[in-house]
């Protein structure tokens, strides 16, 4: 029987040490919290999106870096058979918009549940706060741990395999502080640099603040990235990201479902910009029509008080602002030119990105364990025999609504699997 060490109890530990148990191996997990699943607890608001529901072939689509290296993984435990796992373990699950999958009860905490009885039933041992300091190798191959409890003398044991499921550096309050990657690179593993990502952004217009707490639903968003030689280029410039649903203005900048999956795209080495599609489902003409009818309702009114069919009240001094035509104005008096200027301000409302917000609000890392040296059939290290990587600590990320943690289940799942056979 293999004996095999776990570092990390979030949601690829749980998966890997569940599939190892299952597969014959004697598992034991280090967690250094007091309690399983800190970060699951939080994802998806405190309700926890499971998985995505979406086709299995179509899962790869919403990979942003890596998408090949977890062809091995996905098939050999794909969202289909999570969503079975929690189902025939009493969690009943439910398909929301977007094909996203929670908890019937809405509460991540029975997720946890879930999984975590399945893996004290498993036989696994787990160890709570207990900071792991070192993986030793020796002659190509894992060999020990050295690890220790608070005020405890270190202790150093010897494992058959290790696998890390560490996390990345996203919400280091749960505990996920860039372990992982020090244990990597003191292997020889080669580490991407980690940035965060699914974040909100920072915006540079001073109007934005006037806007925190509002929501929009329903409006379009494109993400430009430009590095200055496109800058200066008369070559127009493609979004790298185009998309449409919900979005909140806060008191740095912007955020919301659609923001954060913009963020993905983000090179913080180039300039980015956004524009807004306000009314996404006019185009051009269409919206000068729709504006021309709600200005004949009433020709003699103010601009500043005709614009409450187009827009929430918060949004509409600030539209009046960046339109540059006077509040005072009567609408019959306003120019063609005018109207059609304004009318392009609401489909390409822009906003210049200072930066990203930093690891404490970003839902997830980019970069990670480099993926070139790890066997995307087992996800054991190519360079150290008995090592393996699951979760968050690779570097493969992907959008919203599901998917990250399709990537725990099923990456922790194969480690766990391969390291006990």
């Amino acid at each position: 029987m293999k004996k095999i060490a776990v570092i990390g109890c979030g949601a690829a530990g749980m998966m890997a040490a569940l599939a190892a148990a299952e597969s014959g191996g004697s598992v034991t997990i280090f967690e250094k919290n007091e309690k399983p699943g800190k970060k699951i607890y939080i994802t998806g608001k405190g309700r926890c999106n499971v998985t995505n529901a979406c086709d299995v072939s179509d899962y790869f689509d919403n990979v942003r870096r890596n998408p090949r290296f977890l062809y091995s993984a996905i098939y050999s435990y794909d969202n289909r058979a999570v969503m079975d796992f929690f189902e025939n373990n009493g969690c009943h699950l439910k398909v929301e918009r977007g094909d996203r999958v929670f908890p019937v009860s809405d509460h991540s905490s029975d997720i946890i549940r879930t999984l975590f009885n399945a893996v004290k039933k498993a036989g696994v041992a787990v160890k709570f706060e207990v900071e792991v300091f070192s993986v030793e190798s020796g002659q190509g191959a894992v060999q020990a741990i050295t690890y220790s409890k608070k005020d405890e003398p270190i202790t150093r044991e010897e494992f058959d395999s290790v696998i890390i499921c560490t996390g990345g550096m996203s919400y280091p309050s749960t505990g996920s502080t860039g372990d992982g990657y020090r244990f990597a690179r003191d292997l020889g593993h080669t580490v991407v640099p980690v940035r965060p990502s699914l974040v909100p952004f920072e915006i540079e217009e001073d109007w934005c603040p006037d806007l925190q707490g509002l929501s929009l639903k329903n409006v379009g968003l494109r993400l430009f990235m430009e590095d200055a030689k496109a800058a200066a280029s008369a070559k127009k410039v493609k979004p790298i990201y185009d998309g449409f649903g919900e979005m909140l203005f806060t008191h740095f900048g912007v955020s919301g479902p659609l923001v954060l999956t913009a963020s993905c795209y983000y090179d913080k080495d180039k300039k980015g910009r956004l524009l807004l599609d306000l009314k996404p489902a006019l185009d051009e003409q269409q919206l000068d029509k729709r504006i021309l009818r709600d200005f004949d309702d009433a020709p003699n009114r103010q601009f500043k008080n005709s614009l409450g069919g187009l827009f929430p009240s918060k949004l509409i001094p600030v539209m009046i602002r960046l339109s540059g035509i006077d509040p005072e104005k009567p609408v019959n008096s306003i120019t063609r030119e005018e109207r059609t200027a304004f009318g392009k301000l609401i489909k390409n409302l822009p906003m210049t990105i200072r930066k990203t917000r930093d690891f404490n609000e970003a839902i997830i890392t980019r970069g990670g364990v480099s993926v070139k040296e790890v066997d995307p059939s087992t996800m054991e290290s190519k360079l150290i025999s008995g090592l393996y990587f699951a979760g968050e600590v690779l570097d493969v990320d992907t959008v919203t609504g599901g998917f990250n943690l399709q990537v725990a289940w099923s990456t922790g799942h194969l480690a766990g699997t391969c390291a006990a056979n």
